[in-house]
């Protein structure tokens, strides 16, 4: 074991996804043992198992035996994260239906709303996980282990893909109004009703992000760095 070093596996994968997600390994970065060991102190150990976990996720990608980079953020990753989250979502959240505790997400939300602008990436950052936390708070009361995987892992994509927003714009691509109005209609039970403004919700997201995108020429490459 190395001494000194990080030997906790979920610290060790919360602070190299926390470093995907705010570009400080960005995309297309290349990764190793001795890499993450040097940046994060994590052991070699612990390492070799997150680098392998993290390409089983698709957050690295292997190239080669000897090179590993972190997966490329384009326009194509982001409209298909976007469409599976359009299919995903609105399905597993109307199931959850009254099942959801309403009352924690709005705290959540409050808690969102209170970091807004946002002024440094340690805010920006901590905004992405309350974010996160809302989102799989709306979909664990359907009951379904496997489909909360699929979303946990679509919603840690996201977070890489609202950084690009949050960081150009300092705001978030939706409001508390829209939170809060799908919020009643889950407190009224309306499935149909809830798939729909789920949907609207994600396809309002989506538009805000891809106008952020084209109207910033810094993104004008193939990997989208801020």
């Amino acid at each position: 074991m190395d001494k000194n070093k990080i030997n906790d596996a979920t610290e060790a994968y919360n602070i190299v996804m926390d470093a995907i997600v705010t570009q400080a390994l960005p995309p297309s970065h290349k990764v190793s043992e001795n890499i993450l060991s040097d940046m994060f102190g994590i052991s070699r150990t612990i390492a070799r198992n997150l680098i392998e976990r993290l390409i089983a996720q698709q957050f690295l990608v292997s190239l080669s035996p000897r090179i590993t980079q972190v997966a490329p953020l384009t326009l194509l990753e982001i409209r298909q994260n976007f469409t599976l989250r359009k299919m995903l979502l609105p399905e597993v959240i109307s199931l959850a239906g009254a099942k959801i505790d309403i009352e924690h997400i709005r705290q959540l939300n409050k808690r969102i709303q209170g970091l807004l602008p946002v002024k440094d990436d340690q805010t920006a950052l901590q905004l992405l996980k309350i974010n996160k936390e809302i989102n799989l708070a709306f979909c664990a009361p359907a009951g379904y282990p496997l489909m909360n995987d699929w979303v946990r892992q679509l919603e840690d994509t996201a977070m890489r893909i609202y950084w690009l927003y949050i960081k150009t714009r300092q705001s978030f691509p939706y409001s508390g109004d829209q939170q809060n109005s799908l919020l009643d209609l889950i407190k009224g039970d309306e499935p149909r009703a809830i798939q729909a403004q789920v949907q609207d919700m994600i396809a309002q997201t989506e538009e805000r992000i891809l106008n952020a995108i084209f109207s910033h020429k810094q993104f004008y490459t193939q990997d989208l760095l801020v």
